[in-house]
C-alpha cells in the first residue's frame, strides 16, 4: 500500500476535495481511492484526519429511485411509530425513552 500525501490543515492544494465538498457539488468519489489527507492539529490528542479525493474522478451522485424514496418512508415512519401504542407520535421517538412521550410518563398526561 502506497503512502497518501498528507497536508496541514486549509493547505490542499486545488483539485482535491472532502467526501462532504463533493457531496456539496453533487459529486461522489465513485470507488477511487484517497488522494491525499489533511490533519488538524489538536492540543492533547492526535490530529483530526479527512480523506481528500481528487475533484476530476469523482462521478455524479446517484438519482433517487421510486424504490429508494418508499423504502426511506417506510424506515422513518417505523422511527416514528411507537412500539407501546402502536401509534405515530408525529416526531422521531428517542432511543432513551423507547416508546413516545405519552406512553413513557402516562401521569404527566393525567394532570
Amino acid at each position: 500500500m502506497a503512502t497518501v500525501p498528507v497536508y496541514r490543515w486549509r493547505l490542499a492544494p486545488d483539485g482535491l476535495a472532502t467526501r462532504r465538498q463533493l457531496r456539496a457539488r453533487g459529486l461522489r468519489p465513485g470507488g477511487q481511492d484517497v488522494a491525499a489527507q489533511v490533519e488538524r492539529p489538536r492540543r492533547r490528542r492526535g490530529p483530526l484526519v479527512a480523506y481528500l479525493y481528487s475533484i476530476e474522478q469523482a462521478k455524479p451522485v446517484r438519482a433517487m429511485t421510486p424504490a429508494k424514496w418508499a423504502a426511506l418512508a417506510k424506515a422513518n415512519a417505523a422511527r416514528r411509530t411507537c412500539p407501546a401504542c402502536r401509534r405515530d407520535a408525529g416526531y422521531v421517538i428517542p432511543p432513551t425513552l423507547g416508546t413516545c412521550a405519552t406512553c413513557a410518563y402516562p401521569e404527566q398526561e393525567a394532570g
